[in-house]
C-alpha cells in the first residue's frame, strides 16, 4: 500500500482545503520544497502535488515552485501532479521537467478527446482523477455534480489507456471522517487498472482497512489533512503498511 503525501499549492504555499473550498484553506507551510523533502525523509515513495490556483484558473499557476520540487526530487521519487492541465504542451513540459504522472480531472470529463490524445501520446504517464458524490462525478473544483456514473466513466477511461484512477469522495475530503472504503473497492473491482483512494483519510484505522482491500486493486491512498494535523503519523503508517505486505 502506497501512502502518498499531498502537497496542495496555493499562491506558492502549502495549504489544505475543506471539501475543495478555496475560502476554507489552512496554510501548513511556506516552503513547498522543504515540505516535499520532509515527507521523502519520512519514507514517502511518491508525492501528490496539486496546483489549486491552476485547477480553478484552468491553466498552470504554481509552475515555478513545482519545477523547483521536480528539479530537487524528480530523479529520486515518483511525483504526480494535477490542477489546470488542459493541453498536451503542458503535459510534455512537465514530463520533460521530471514529472512521472500527470493527473487529468475535470478536463477528462469535459473533453474526453483530450484525455484519449494524452494517453496515446504519453502512455504510462496519465492518471485520471475522478471526484464523486453519491456515485456521481463532480467537476470544476467540485462545484458541479454531473449525471455521469463514476464506475461507467472510469471503465471508459481505462479503455483509453489511463494508468490508474484517483477516486475522491468529495463529501469527505479534508473532513477527517474516514475513507469511503466501500465505494473505493466497488470501483477497483470494476477495473483492471489500479485505484488510488482519496478523501477523508483520518487515522491508522483507515490504513488498516485499506491494506485489507489492497488485493482488490486499491494501490495507494492520498494522505492530506491528517498527516499535517498529526492525526496520522505518516512514517509509522507507511512502515505498518510495508510490514503487512512483507
Amino acid at each position: 500500500m502506497l501512502l502518498i503525501p499531498a502537497i496542495d499549492l496555493k499562491d506558492g504555499h502549502c495549504v489544505r482545503l475543506k471539501q475543495g473550498d478555496m475560502d476554507q484553506s489552512t496554510t501548513f507551510g511556506e516552503d513547498p520544497v522543504a515540505m516535499a523533502r520532509s515527507w521523502i525523509e519520512k519514507g514517502a515513495r511518491r508525492l501528490h502535488l496539486v496546483d489549486l490556483n491552476g485547477a480553478f484558473a484552468g491553466k498552470p499557476a504554481n509552475e515555478p515552485v513545482i519545477r523547483k520540487i521536480l528539479k530537487e526530487f524528480g530523479s529520486e521519487i515518483d511525483i504526480q501532479l494535477g490542477g489546470g492541465i488542459r493541453d498536451l504542451d503542458t503535459i510534455e513540459r512537465y514530463l520533460d521537467a521530471g514529472l512521472r504522472y500527470v493527473i487529468i480531472g475535470t478536463a477528462a470529463v469535459k473533453n474526453p478527446g483530450f484525455l484519449q490524445d494524452s494517453c496515446t501520446a504519453f502512455g504510462g504517464h496519465i492518471i485520471v482523477g475522478l471526484d464523486a458524490k453519491d456515485g456521481k462525478v463532480a467537476t470544476d473544483g467540485w462545484s458541479k455534480v454531473t449525471k455521469h456514473d463514476v464506475v461507467d466513466l472510469a471503465k471508459k477511461f481505462e479503455g483509453y489507456g489511463a494508468e490508474s484512477i484517483i477516486y475522491t469522495d468529495i463529501g469527505r475530503d479534508g473532513m477527517l471522517t474516514g475513507i469511503n472504503i466501500e465505494a473505493t473497492v466497488r470501483l477497483a473491482q470494476a477495473l483492471t487498472i489500479p485505484v488510488i483512494a482519496s478523501g477523508g483519510l483520518s487515522n491508522m484505522d483507515d490504513i488498516e482497512k485499506l491494506c485489507e482491500v489492497e488485493e482488490e486493486g486499491v494501490e495507494g491512498v492520498i494522505c492530506g489533512r491528517s498527516i499535517y494535523t498529526g492525526d496520522l503519523d505518516f512514517e509509522k503508517a507507511q512502515l505498518f503498511a510495508d510490514d503487512l505486505n512483507g
